[in-house]
């Protein structure tokens, strides 16, 4: 038996008037994930523990089974095993977004947070900007490191988890109430913005009519995690296929192999076939029992308030990665189970994440269900299964 999780990043959403009083997931033309669904078992995960934050760092780890209250120590140190960074016990790992900062004349504190993502901008113009504040910011206790696209690291040596907001929770709003309670950070924060605002690669992007990355901005601080291998918990050896650092420092802490895709990006424009095939392949042909397919692109088009693009987005996922990976490994005759499921909602009328429990589909290629039921948020609640703890569906899709 091979085990694929196909995982569509806050693709869950609540009913939204303009299309009906449904939500995204119900509205778009899934016609592979709904004729999956009558021949699967369908649910509704918690994957946020009560009391933490809503964010792909705990509710990834749950979906892979891992306790977010047991092994979360922050979002960053995650993306810091991706990037490669060697963390001390005593080192902070800081996420240190680019993002787009109203450029109006104001003073630093009264400027709005016009873009999380930068545009979802490229890695080579990120790289150069992040480049640019390590020359005049870098030193021995605070150093940085790039990332992918807009996502990028801080190491502080000896540093102190400090509360830091996230910029996807904020858009449209004045920052100066969520910068960092921190002298030192708050600092860095704008000084970074003298430094990109009139940056060459900010220039030529406002001539073409894109937002400037023209500002850091912290958040997810961390310390050093210590995560269970995935083949020592489940008897599986695992391969993650993602854009994102996040994830890849996820694969990386349980031992996983990370299967990189080229093309693929993070962006509504990702390469899905790629990632279909790479995750019939890594069964097939590569030895791998288990593989977790991330899909970044619905999660950005919520925090990016897309409703169109959204809806775009979850279309890709069914026609793009899902049907491709069904059709593929059924004609093999290989014997599958399939998961697929959001890891949170990032609805479009807030642009941020919540802990509303997602729908999860379990489709067994060997044991099929028959009855009248879509994949959506609705029909999933109407089965009456739940997950109170999301973190126990791994083990119930594994033995199952």
């Amino acid at each position: 038996m091979k085990y694929i999780v196909v995982l569509g990043d806050g693709m869950a959403d609540r009913p939204i008037d303009k299309i009906g009083g449904i939500t995204p997931l119900e509205y778009a033309d899934t016609p592979v994930m709904d004729k999956l669904a009558a021949m699967s078992e369908v649910g509704l995960s918690a994957n946020i523990p009560a009391g933490m934050k809503p964010g792909s760092d705990t509710a990834n780890l749950a979906v892979l089974g891992y306790n977010p209250e047991k092994y979360y120590t922050g979002r960053s140190p995650l993306e810091a095993l991706s990037i490669g960074v060697d963390m001390e016990d005593t080192d902070i790992a800081i996420r240190c977004n680019i993002v787009t900062l109203s450029d109006d004349g104001r003073a630093y504190e009264e400027k709005k947070i016009i873009d999380h993502s930068s545009g979802e901008i490229s890695t080579g113009e990120a790289a150069e900007l992040i480049e640019a504040v390590k020359r005049e910011l870098q030193d021995d206790i605070y150093q940085y490191y790039v990332g992918t696209s807009y996502r990028h690291l801080t190491i502080w040596k000896n540093g102190t988890v400090k509360e830091l907001t996230p910029p996807h929770d904020i858009l449209g709003k004045v920052i100066g109430d969520y910068l960092p309670d921190d002298e030192k950070l708050t600092t860095f924060m704008k000084r970074s913005y003298d430094i990109l605002n009139n940056h060459p690669i900010n220039i030529e992007r406002a001539k073409k009519g894109l937002n400037k990355a023209n500002s850091i901005w912290f958040w997810g601080a961390g310390t050093k995690p210590a995560l269970d291998l995935f083949e020592d918990k489940y008897g599986k050896k695992g391969a993650m296929i993602s854009a994102v650092d996040l994830l890849k420092g996820i694969a990386v802490g349980t031992g996983m192999t990370n299967i990189i895709v080229d093309g693929a990006d993070g962006t509504l424009e990702t390469n899905y076939e790629g990632k279909a095939e790479a995750a019939v392949k890594a069964v097939s042909e590569d030895g791998f029992d288990y593989v977790y397919v991330h899909v970044e692109a619905p999660d950005e088009m919520g925090h990016q308030g897309s409703l169109e693009n959204k809806i775009k987005a979850i279309e890709y996922l069914d026609s793009r990665v899902i049907k491709p990976i069904y059709d593929k490994l059924t004609d093999s005759g290989i014997e599958f189970r399939m998961l697929i499921l959001p890891d949170h909602p990032t609805p479009i009328a807030v642009r941020t994440h919540t802990s509303d429990p997602v729908p999860y589909m379990i489709y067994d290629s060997t044991k099929k269900f028959s009855h009248d039921i879509n994949y959506n948020e609705r029909q999933a609640e109407e089965t009456g299964r739940i997950f109170e703890n999301g973190y126990e569906l791994m083990s119930y899709f594994i033995s199952k």
